[in-house]
């Protein structure tokens, strides 16, 4: 993997509209290749900010004279309060007093960095729309400047980029050459962003768009708009994680949108939740949200409608994570939940069907796991023991079997229990934390073949209810595969016997597999 290579555009052009003693402090520093931004405010002495801290430049204090000097060096503000230096990507901003007055400027060095995508490019090239979050600062709008290049000069696409505050492609009429072939739309006013957007799809016929800051409603509302007509979509939000977005009203349309659901007695009581829960209510402008943590530490997170769904429902999904070693060097520091669930569905899905005779597969299992959520653990233990059967305890939520709470804690629904639904792990309620009701439920779980079968297809429900893959259950005689039809059934799904005696079991099929069986 080769390295990325950092080109900091005409640093000079930057240095020459500073004053002459900042100036001059600033090249006796060096370390230019760290420089972020020189803030020069009225009163204060001047700072040069690094990306490991900052320093003073000088021990004398900016002047009004001193801020009229880089005024008349740069170009014009727009009513965003930026400017810039023509052909080059630095960025000058501005801060005013009540009247009107610039007193302090923000002197944002603007780099084109080859090789920067590298670690995302296979996403890139899914031809999905893609949403950068991150921080001020992290390389968002660097990243889409080098996404611009790579679609227009490697995949020879049609794209154009909607430049807000000329910050991709640079101040002036003629666009840096950081971002290749592909076309800059100027935007007058910021709030014309939306409408040069939809322009753009209008009547320039791009394959792609990029679109930097989608901040507004409105402009939440045309990326979708872009999306729908079959146009790939690259953009940068207000956010840091796409829980963000979830939480944000103006921008939660790019995710989906959020709305309120009033679920029936029958419905709100399988799902054990309060009737009225938040779900989205539409599929997702951005296919795909990359997490900037920092310029070489990515969160992938592949399905953002699965993502989302689960966020509703109180699960903290886990993105795929990617690192970019000091040598150029990628590697993927943890796998996507949802993708690991998916590459080991579909080997054992192919081992089924590989096998004309399958092997033998567990029995139920003996020894099954509880995970216990407001009971009391001693009691527990004690009561297990004394009912002399397989049940153990674990303190790991995802390798539970099922999950013992009592009345007063289900009513509440904590975020855990939450958690604990939504994984699809059935949740057993006991009406209070005595020893002799620990005893009774233990027991009558346990020596009851039939609660355990229909126990092992419930979860297989809700398994196929959050993933859309179809699972096999454990082998059971005929008697007890009749009941897990009948349970499946109830939750509007469909289900198959497959195997032969005494290996044969039920299959649990997604709605959109219905009629297939495997």
């Amino acid at each position: 993997m080769t390295k990325q290579t950092e080109i900091v555009d005409d640093l000079d052009r930057l240095l020459e509209v500073l004053p002459q003693f900042v100036r001059e402090t600033l090249e006796e520093h060096g370390n230019f290749n760290n420089l972020i931004e020189v803030v020069l405010d009225l009163g204060r002495r001047p700072e040069a900010r690094y990306s490991d801290g900052f320093v003073y430049l000088s021990e004398n204090e900016i002047s009004r004279e001193h801020i009229d000097t880089v005024l008349k060096r740069v170009g014009e503000f727009g009513l965003d309060n930026r400017a810039g230096i023509e052909r080059t990507l630095h960025r000058i901003s501005a801060i005013r007093n009540r009247q009107g007055e610039i007193i302090g400027l923000t002197c944002r060095v603007g780099r084109a960095v080859f090789g920067t995508i590298d670690i995302i490019r296979d996403v890139i090239e899914t031809g999905k729309s893609i949403l950068l979050l991150g921080k001020p600062g992290v390389g968002k709008t660097t990243m889409l400047r080098e996404i611009a290049r790579v679609l227009a000069d490697e995949f020879l696409k049609r794209v154009v980029i909607v430049d807000t505050s000329n910050e991709i492609a640079g101040d002036g009429d003629i666009p840096h050459p950081a971002i290749g072939r592909a076309r800059r739309m100027q935007v007058p006013r910021p709030a014309d962003q939306a409408a040069v957007m939809i322009e753009a799809v209008e009547n320039h016929m791009p394959e792609a768009i990029i679109i930097d800051e989608i901040g507004t409603e409105a402009e939440a509302q045309a990326a979708r708009t872009i999306a729908e007509r079959g146009v790939q979509l690259i953009g940068t939000a207000h956010g840091i994680t796409l829980d963000n977005l979830v939480l944000n009203p103006t921008l939660s349309d790019l995710i989906g949108g959020i709305q309120a659901v009033t679920l029936g007695d029958e419905e709100a009581r399988r799902r054990g939740t309060q009737k009225t829960v938040l779900e989205r209510k539409a599929p997702p402008t951005f296919e795909i949200v990359v997490e900037i943590q920092s310029t070489q530490r990515l969160a992938i997170h592949h399905d953002v409608a699965k993502t989302v769904d689960l966020l509703l429902r109180g699960v903290e999904p886990r993105p795929e994570i990617r690192e970019r070693s000091a040598a150029g060097e990628i590697k993927v520091v943890q796998q996507s939940d949802l993708e690991e669930l998916h590459l080991r569905e579909t080997r054992e899905a192919r081992a089924a069907s590989a096998n004309s005779a399958p092997a033998a597969r567990s029995p139920v299992p003996k020894a099954m796991r509880v995970f216990p959520y407001a009971v009391s653990r001693n009691r527990l233990e004690k009561a297990i023991a004394e009912a002399g059967v397989p049940l153990r305890i674990t303190n790991d939520l995802s390798q539970a079997d099922f999950v013992l709470t009592i009345k007063g804690q289900y009513r509440k629904m904590p975020k855990r229990l939450r958690e604990a639904e939504a994984r699809g792990k059935p949740v057993y309620v006991l009406r209070s934390n005595t020893k002799a009701q620990m005893q009774e439920f233990v027991s009558s779980l346990l020596e009851d073949e039939e609660a355990q079968a229909l126990m092992e297809a419930e979860r297989a429900v809700h398994q196929v209810q959050l993933f859309s893959q179809p699972v096999e259950l454990s082998p059971q005689n005929a008697y007890i595969r009749r009941l897990q039809h009948q349970l499946i059934e109830k939750f509007n799904l469909q289900s198959t016997s497959v195997g032969d005696e005494p290996q044969r079991r039920v299959k649990v099929l997604p709605v959109d597999l219905s009629g297939e069986i495997r």
